[in-house]
């Protein structure tokens, strides 16, 4: 390849001069870390697409001195010129946020890998992914003998969990029970005084000590687990798991039933932020190797159907 090729894609990679605007301000102290990130990864894609400042900020339709600032961290940009700057890169817009499968080329590979894919071809992905690195149950009749019951709250789980722990002989564990035990105060004031962040930290905690303790048991999980991924994650590796369904209004229903009146069943929108919920946690929840509807039949019907389903699920005799 000859010189007077090279030199134009030398120009190219970005290694120039800084152009108008590319002075910042003052010091990396004066910046926001994020702010100086998210340039860093703006000039690193910039030059992995072999592009100018120039052309990018025509690309994109951003002024060259806007898009300068961007790169030295002194420009505080809006969503949408982040959006356009990010398709004019030809990337993600979590890509040039910094997501975590941006961090290298392997995570890079393997996104483009999976991209597309439908939810089965990507669920035994997951599934090889974890048997490869340990992350799923060494033994699978162990997973076949934990039956975790997931929804929402009001769906049945711990009225029909008991009944189902008796009827199969197992112990019953509801987790919030035991996430309130290792914090020594109830789950409203583990939110209120540590975070949600702790409070994910005892659930994941409650989580595998239920598994490496019990192993037969049915257990009441709470119904944001499936919010954690990495706590979903053990769940699901470790645990036949079983969606409780129902209808909102016997979810709103049975939640009022119960006296609770935190600020999700008191507010006037309460209907539509259930449905929302709902709406937003089902992907998760249909993960579950037995879906099931509570609200299709009365509590003794319900109770028997349930339980001739479960015992097929872990080939048990009816």
């Amino acid at each position: 390849m000859s010189l007077s090729v090279l030199a134009p894609a030398a120009a190219e990679s970005g290694a120039t001069t800084p152009a108008v605007g590319a002075s910042p301000a003052g010091g990396d102290e004066s910046r926001h870390p994020f702010l100086l990130a998210l340039g860093e990864r703006v000039r690193t894609l910039r030059s992995r697409r072999g592009m100018t400042r120039k052309a990018l900020a025509l690309a994109a339709d951003v002024s060259e001195r806007h898009l300068a600032n961007l790169e030295y961290g002194t420009g505080n940009a809006s969503i949408l010129v982040l959006l356009q700057v990010a398709q004019a890169l030809q990337c993600s817009l979590a890509e040039l946020l910094g997501d975590v499968t941006a961090s290298s080329p392997e995570w890079l590979l393997i996104r483009e890998l999976l991209q597309g894919r439908s939810e089965e071809e990507l669920n035994q992905a997951r599934a090889g992914i974890a048997a490869l690195f340990g992350a799923g149950t060494s033994d699978p009749q162990g997973r076949e003998a934990r039956v975790a019951l997931i929804g929402l709250r009001g769906a049945g789980k711990s009225t029909l969990g008991q009944r189902l722990a008796d009827d199969l002989g197992y112990p019953f564990i509801e987790l919030s029970r035991q996430i309130e035990q290792f914090a020594g105060c109830s789950i409203s004031e583990i939110h209120n005084l540590y975070g949600a962040h702790a409070y994910r930290r005892y659930e994941r905690r409650a989580l595998e000590e239920a598994i490496q303790i019990y192993p037969e048991v049915v257990i009441a999980t709470p119904g944001g687990l499936v919010a954690d991924s990495a706590n979903f994650n053990v769940l699901l590796n470790h645990c036949t798991t079983v969606w409780l369904q129902a209808d909102p209004e016997d979810h709103m229903n049975r939640v009022a039933a119960q006296g609770d009146l935190r600020p999700m069943a008191a507010s006037r929108e309460a209907m539509e932020d259930l449905k929302r919920i709902l709406e937003g946690r089902m992907p998760f929840y249909s993960k579950a190797d037995l879906v099931f509807n509570t609200s299709a039949q009365d509590l003794e019907a319900g109770f028997r159907l349930l339980r001739q389903q479960v015992r097929q699920l872990l080939a048990l005799p009816a």
